[in-house]
């Protein structure tokens, strides 16, 4: 199995920009057949390994990127603090047959963006690409619920010491009626109708908590929210 860029490198710049990585060559052929028959979605390159996924990462610069995490020579979990550190940064969502507590929240911590579960509905992966793009957080329902239990357990998503009341005493009023729509799991979109402002204030609110609260993925943010009482 190797590495390859794919012909739609060269689409429309519109197009939400996919990497594929996988070591089993199916399951790169079986989604790629999926997302490539999708308007708005192109797969620009595929790696069969992580590092094979942050080389091509680096050169082809996807919005995406789709990432097992049991790989050879460099696993997904390991290729994804490289991924997120990359600028501009992908937007990592695992895609696993392992949903296990440690896989899930190694990845959360690590940066990605969410988790899948490989035996998802094409619609659920193709609408978990367009919601990753838009800088949404995409969970499994099974996944969603390791993520709470662990949180009913006292141990979050992210590794900051901090409480959680003290992590949110900063926010704005504005801010922490978002970080609530966050921990209900609202997209932008619809914290945007919510509150009756564009997608791209509610975009800067997101950055701002996500910085004052020292929370690494909207995921975190989410988690914090429950965390620190806001849910009323």
């Amino acid at each position: 199995m190797t590495d390859r860029a794919n012909s739609a490198d060269s689409g429309a710049g519109s197009a939400i920009r996919v990497l594929l990585a996988d070591d089993e060559e199916m399951i790169r052929y079986s989604v790629r057949l999926i997302l490539q028959h999708t308007d708005g979605i192109e797969v620009v390159a595929e790696a069969a390994n992580g590092a094979g996924a942050v080389r091509l990462a680096a050169e082809h610069r996807p919005d995406v990127v789709l990432l097992d995490i049991r790989m050879p020579i460099l696993d997904g979990l390991a290729a994804v603090e490289t991924l997120v550190a990359l600028d501009p940064a992908p937007q990592v969502v695992m895609l696993t047959t392992f949903g296990d507590e440690e896989n899930v929240l190694g990845a959360l911590r690590a940066g990605a963006t969410g988790f899948l579960l490989k035996d998802e509905r094409p619609q659920e992966l193709i609408s978990a690409v367009r919601a990753a793009a838009a800088g949404d957080a995409v969970l499994s329902p099974g996944v969603t619920g390791i993520v709470v239990r662990r949180m009913l357990r006292g141990g979050g998503a992210g590794g900051v010491a901090a409480s959680p009341d003290s992590r949110v005493a900063g926010l704005t009023d504005r801010e922490r009626e978002v970080l609530v729509m966050l921990g209900e799991g609202l997209s932008n979109q619809e914290i945007g109708r919510r509150l009756g402002i564009g997608v791209g204030t509610v975009k800067t609110h997101v950055r701002s908590i996500l910085a004052k609260t020292e929370c690494g993925s909207r995921v975190q943010a989410a988690l914090l929210a429950h965390q620190a009482g806001l849910m009323g």
